[in-house]
């Protein structure tokens, strides 16, 4: 990945209020069956997750397939409803607003979605696509539109005269900067991207990481940055959340998070991470046994304890709660 430098400052040294903060969240999916639509089970997809996000921050958000970080994502926007938990927004709760009390905060928060090629609609033009929010929003319509939507095809490295053509006559790197254009074209001070490049090949990755970290350091947005590859989520985050099977485990700033990494999982995450130069020592890699458990039937005590390699009798019993250990380092560990 050609290096167009990391975050350079963590905005959590120079703010104490944050942009963001989600505070006890919670999403859980009912499961009915039968004629009449019985309630048999939940689905414990998110549970409890809290974290702050800083103006102008990356913050990381990875784990495995299925532990609910794409939940996560999706319920601060509203996309989906909180179970419970608190979303506040530069200072207001915005975690039981109804869809239209939500309609002007959609402005301050915005998604880029994982699927370039199904995330954009195939009969809608690239500058259609981009514009609407505009129009959806009373922002700007007719000539107006036009040249902001010029703008912002210029701002994410496409042509403005790539307006009028349609999703499929793009390449997907392309499109992803289509649904960039889009996320910024209401200003928004939060994007959450959902695994943003994880459809895409490793060169066009590296170009997409890039250009996000461009936007940043020029217009000061704050990310959310949902994926399972660690060594992208260092690359463009300051601090990283670890989550499994619906719990953040570890939350600290990225250096100390691969330095000295204190949960067991983010040291199995961490020890699967390729390192480029062969010359450079690795610590050796630790194989997790074992299928992660149902979210509809999570273990008792510790989620983590049925693949752990230290799990000793509490934590088959007693949940760990996510306390910091140091300065800006968090874990849910007994052992730690």
């Amino acid at each position: 990945m050609d290096d167009m430098g990391s975050p350079k400052q963590n905005p959590n040294e120079i703010n104490t209020h944050p942009l963001l903060e989600v505070r006890d969240l919670t999403k859980h999916f009912v499961i009915r069956k039968g004629f009449f639509t019985r309630t048999v089970g939940r689905v414990r997809a998110v549970d409890n997750v809290s974290f702050t996000l800083q103006p102008g921050e990356t913050l990381g958000l990875v784990g495995e397939s299925g532990c609910g970080k794409s939940t996560v994502g999706k319920t601060i926007l509203k996309l989906l409803e909180p179970t419970r938990g608190y979303i506040i927004l530069e200072g207001r709760d915005i975690s039981k607003l109804s869809k239209e009390q939500m309609r002007p905060i959609r402005q301050e928060m915005q998604m880029v979605f994982q699927d370039p090629y199904s995330s954009l609609n195939p009969r809608m033009t690239a500058g259609n696509i981009v514009g609407e929010p505009l129009e959806v929003h009373g922002i700007a319509t007719g000539k107006s539109k036009e040249e902001k939507v010029a703008a912002l095809f210029e701002r994410v490295g496409l042509l403005p005269e790539q307006m009028k053509s349609y999703p499929n006559e793009f390449s997907g790197g392309q499109r992803q900067r289509i649904g960039i254009a889009r996320a910024l074209a209401l200003n928004p001070k939060v994007i959450i991207g959902d695994e943003p490049v994880s459809a895409l090949d490793m060169s066009i990755q590296a170009q997409v990481i890039n250009l996000l970290m461009d936007l940043q350091r020029k217009l000061g947005v704050s990310y959310l940055f949902i994926a399972h590859d660690l060594a992208v989520v260092e690359y463009i985050s300051h601090r990283i959340a670890v989550m499994y099977l619906g719990k953040i485990v570890e939350l600290t700033d990225k250096r100390t998070l691969f330095i000295s990494p204190l949960h067991p999982y983010t040291e199995a995450l961490i020890s699967a991470v390729p390192i480029p130069d062969p010359k450079l020592k690795r610590t050796k890699r630790q194989l997790l046994h074992g299928e992660v458990p149902s979210a509809s039937n999570p273990p008792s005590g510790c989620r983590f304890h049925t693949r752990c390699p230290l799990a000793v009798a509490r934590c088959r019993k007693e949940e760990p709660l996510l306390r910091t250990v140091a300065k800006g380092h968090q874990v849910a560990c007994h052992l730690r």
